[in-house]
């Protein structure tokens, strides 16, 4: 895991906005419908190399391939990667698991109306009926070698690649083969552990995407208790580092959101209430949403939550869920507060989650996205200046 030992890094969450051309290609996959595989090949490969490139230009240190490669959203990806899983029509409105929470109970008409306005509907559920094993070795493989080849045409510090935490794969899967949930996860946590495995034998950081963790709490309290949730949370901690046991940690990037959409959540969880447990996860930074107006006030958490030697705090610092754009005397501000409580040098400058949450759907214009990773970048610059100013004062 690289330090910010001589200036300050900057990264992001990893989702980047598809191009309309490769959009066209994995429409056509996931309708089933016939299209040209070769061309298909090469626009993947020529986007990744793109959008590598891009970030580069923008000041981006650690980049990631925008997560190109994968042909549903961020979560349910693994359903092409990993066996015993198969997918049926939701029955109805009522039944539908992405439509629940405490936020959306608050705010029913708000979300009624974004919503509609959004016409974004998730219409299938998956269910678990066989054995999970890891399945996806040829197609990660393909995003790794089209990866590979973009870096060689730009310099950067670090390179990762983003996949879903155990608790994040396919959430909202119902279960119709093992004994229980537990039994599900784990077989979850031993299957992706060999596309963890890949990604680091293959030289680059893993990222762990988990915003499961943290919207639970907005899902199970109430009817459950708080103390139900903190249950929940640390088997979950305890899945995930079973699931990268033997890897080695500083390989290893975690991030926790409260979820992408635009929405009130005033009944995420507090930061505070549940970064001791975060901490216990063996990894070597922690990628933690940071901008948005719920939770940038939790920065002073960092008084009294400690890094372990050698671990790295990637805190949002850029929103992915407004076009307005920050200004980067304002990214200044935000870096410099953080790295006064953990130490700059370990410090690394990101969002607070992805621009696109899958292939289609984004949260800003592709011309909003770059002008905030070129402020990122900026700040970043801004706030070099100060930290190593003051310590050569």
């Amino acid at each position: 895991m690289k330090h910010s030992t001589d200036r300050i890094l900057t990264t992001h969450v990893g989702s980047l906005i598809r191009p309309d051309d490769l959009q066209v290609f994995i429409r056509a996959k996931q309708s089933g419908k016939p299209y040209d595989e070769a061309g298909y090949k090469k626009c993947l490969a020529d986007s990744v190399a793109e959008v590598v490139r891009h970030q580069a230009e923008a000041g981006i240190d650690v980049p990631s391939d925008g997560e190109f490669g994968k042909s549903i959203s961020w979560a349910q990806y693994a359903l092409t990667r990993l066996s015993g899983f198969e997918r049926r029509p939701i029955k109805s409105e009522g039944a539908n698991p992405f439509k629940r929470g405490a936020d959306r109970t608050k705010f029913a008409a708000f979300y009624e109306e974004l919503d509609a306005k959004e016409a974004v509907s998730t219409t299938m559920e998956a269910i678990c009926v066989g054995p999970i094993k890891y399945t996806g070795h040829a197609e990660l493989q393909t995003d790794i070698d089209n990866f590979k080849a973009a870096l060689k045409n730009v310099k950067v510090e670090d390179a990762f690649m983003p996949v879903a935490a155990p608790a994040s794969v396919i959430p909202d899967r119902k279960n119709e083969y093992y004994k229980n949930d537990e039994e599900l996860q784990t077989a979850i946590a031993a299957a992706m552990r060999d596309e963890y495995r890949q990604i680091i034998d293959a030289g680059f950081l893993v990222q762990l995407d988990d915003a499961r963790l943290a919207v639970t709490y907005d899902r199970m309290v109430p009817p459950a208790s708080f103390e139900d949730y903190r249950k929940w949370l640390a088997r979950q901690v305890d899945i995930i580092n079973h699931a990268i046991e033997g890897l080695p940690a500083d390989r290893i990037r975690y991030h926790v959101c409260w979820g992408s959409w635009p929405g009130p959540h005033t009944s995420d969880v507090p930061l505070k209430d549940v970064v001791d447990l975060i901490l216990k996860i063996k990894v070597g930074a922690y990628v933690i949403e940071g901008a948005n107006p719920r939770h940038e006030h939790e920065w002073q958490v960092w008084r009294n939550a400690k890094l372990a030697p050698g671990q790295v705090l990637i805190p949002g610092v850029i929103s992915h869920a407004t076009n307005v754009v920050e200004h980067p005397e304002l990214v200044a501000e935000r870096i410099v507060r953080l790295a006064n409580l953990v130490g700059r040098e370990n410090v690394i400058a990101g969002t607070d989650c992805g621009f696109a949450q899958g292939p289609f759907y984004r949260r800003v214009h592709p011309q909003i996205m770059w002008a905030k990773l070129e402020a990122l970048a900026e700040g970043a610059r801004i706030a070099s200046k100060e930290l190593w100013a003051k310590a050569a004062a």
